[in-house]
């Protein structure tokens, strides 16, 4: 018994150190009038990452560790993965260590750190029940799934490992478990984010299954479903709708926001056909994707 109480003194003492490691990288996020939720500094020049549903609109107000605010400005979304990129003007932040959450197996203890119910900096402690390419047959996406206590004001905070690594971002509870969105989707937005030249139509889009119906009419299973399109953008003018759901772009099929991404980008440029279905009927639109010719700031 008393070995037994010695491993848990170690296991809390070794969770402590791993927390205060980490939880300098958290951050409060606020915005347009929502209650604040949490964000996590992956890079020193002012780069977090939060939830795409923590920041409704395009901007935001965070808070650092240190008590210091700033106004962000959203650089990028990836609304099907439930993932936003901010960006404040500071330097030399304590950015968290990234891990790979492919790498997680199951049992693995992982801490998350975030503002449940208002209250800063809490730690959680649990355990991963499966890895990432483990999917529930309904899970359409990466996730990871722990047991790990999370509430509201947890969502855009970090999931991290042992070590201190952050392999998730919290996004959600179902089940009982908690769901973080896995930290090489993170890399993977942070990259098309810093890309020179990158195409850009101006929706905010997601994954959606076809009827069977109108898969068999349209040969494909999947599309992308139009959930925003942004003022004065290519889409608006090449009247994209609310609704429709894109199925092929620059013709090549779309199953999913990274065939619409790796579509425009393969495109050599000029206008590109864009195959959609509205209202159940198949149309065709030509679009003029903008190039995006900065890197984040």
């Amino acid at each position: 018994m008393a070995a037994v109480v010695t491993h848990l003194s170690d296991l809390g003492t070794a969770a402590s150190e791993v927390a205060e490691r980490v939880r300098p990288s958290v951050v409060e996020v606020a915005s347009n009038g929502h209650g604040a939720g949490a964000g996590t500094i992956w890079r020193a020049d002012g780069l977090v990452v939060t939830n795409d549903h923590v920041v409704p609109g395009e901007g935001a107000r965070v808070r650092l560790a240190d008590g210091r605010t700033f106004d962000a400005r959203t650089l990028a979304r990836d609304p099907a993965n439930d993932l936003a990129i901010l960006k404040v003007e500071a330097r030399e932040l304590p950015a968290a260590a990234s891990g790979d959450a492919r790498r997680l197996r199951a049992g693995e203890i992982v801490l998350a750190i975030g503002h449940p119910y208002g209250n800063r900096g809490s730690l959680t402690v649990g355990i991963v029940v499966g890895p990432v390419a483990d999917r529930h047959p309904e899970q359409k996406r990466d996730l990871v799934r722990a047991a790990v206590l999370l509430g509201p004001g947890n969502s855009g905070g970090p999931l991290a490992d042992a070590r201190g690594r952050v392999v998730g971002i919290n996004a959600m509870v179902a089940g009982g478990l908690a769901l973080a969105v896995p930290s090489h989707l993170v890399e993977r937005l942070l990259r098309w984010q810093d890309e020179i030249g990158r195409p850009r139509i101006g929706v905010e889009a997601r994954e959606v299954e076809l009827p069977p119906a109108l898969a068999s009419a349209v040969g494909a299973a999947r599309g992308v479903l139009v959930v925003g399109v942004r003022p004065d953008s290519p889409a608006e003018r090449a009247g994209v709708l609310l609704g429709d759901v894109l199925v092929s772009a620059a013709e090549r099929p779309l199953e999913s926001v990274d065939d619409l991404i790796e579509a425009l980008a393969a495109h050599a440029g000029g206008p590109a056909r864009l195959g959609l279905i509205r209202g159940g009927l198949a149309r065709e639109l030509w679009i003029a994707p903008e190039v995006v010719g900065q890197r984040a700031a």
